[in-house]
């Protein structure tokens, strides 16, 4: 099975693909990311008549069972008293979804286990402060890598380039025009418009569809309202789509 941050590269590139097409973002899902129309619907009000569905998208926190949820909390606790086992597979937990969201942000794999290592470094100095307050411990830990990527980007340090290779890998199982599209617009493609877009477009998308985080976990990360988050994310499609380049287009 294909891990978050690739299922949610393509439910972008469909969503995309949907605008390009002249479509809206939120229609009914189709192909290989059907759950794309899922991500879009709160944002877009209605399409045709019908209703968007309520954001029920799962969080980088979020486990399929009642029993994960509760081993997670009870991790964060004992993590609090100053346990540090427990820190350590909350580590394991959650380190890859935190060095996902740094490469997004980087496009450094180097940099991004750097700052991925200072993120839970600062999170296991300050995790005995920490409060859920709206907040779960997924949120907590993206806020902090979110402001660490941000400083380093006003530092104005060199960032190193890294090849996209296993991010180019796409599909022409549907047919029709955003089927055209949808073969032509390659992750690399994608991944490299992402980067271009501004600043918050670019962390809300990353943190909704490859990092699975709901709205109202990425609007306490980017420090925004729900309805903020939501126009962040359509805006950030639209421009998506503006920066793909003209062969893209059906």
């Amino acid at each position: 099975m294909a891990d978050q941050g690739s299922r949610g590269l393509d439910a972008l590139r469909v969503v995309v693909a949907r605008v390009l097409c002249g479509r809206a973002p939120w229609a009914a899902p189709w192909g290989p990311g059907a759950d794309a129309g899922m991500l879009l619907a709160e944002a877009g009000g209605r399409a045709g008549g019908g209703r968007p569905p309520r954001d029920e998208g799962p969080a980088a926190s979020a486990e399929e069972s009642e029993a994960d949820r509760s081993r997670l909390i009870g991790l964060v606790e004992l993590a609090r008293q100053g346990d540090a086992d427990a820190f350590g597979l909350l580590y394991d937990h959650y380190q890859g979804p935190v060095f996902r969201f740094l490469w997004y942000r980087t496009r450094s794999r180097v940099l991004a286990e750097d700052l991925t290592s200072e993120t839970f470094f600062r999170a296991l100095r300050s995790v005995r402060t920490f409060r859920w307050q709206g907040k779960d411990f997924g949120a907590w830990l993206m806020t902090i890598a979110r402001n660490l990527a941000t400083d380093h980007a006003k530092a104005g340090r060199t960032r190193l380039e890294v090849s996209t290779e296993d991010m180019t890998q796409h599909d022409g199982s549907a047919e029709g025009p955003e089927s055209t599209v949808l073969a032509r617009l390659t992750r690399e493609v994608l991944v490299d418009a992402l980067t271009r877009l501004p600043g918050e477009q670019r962390d809300c998308l990353v943190l909704r569809f490859l990092e699975g985080l709901s709205i109202a976990e990425t609007a306490a990360v980017l420090g925004r309202s729900d309805g903020a988050v939501k126009q962040l994310q359509l805006r950030g499609v639209r421009n998506l789509a503006k920066l793909m380049p003209e062969g893209i287009r059906g």
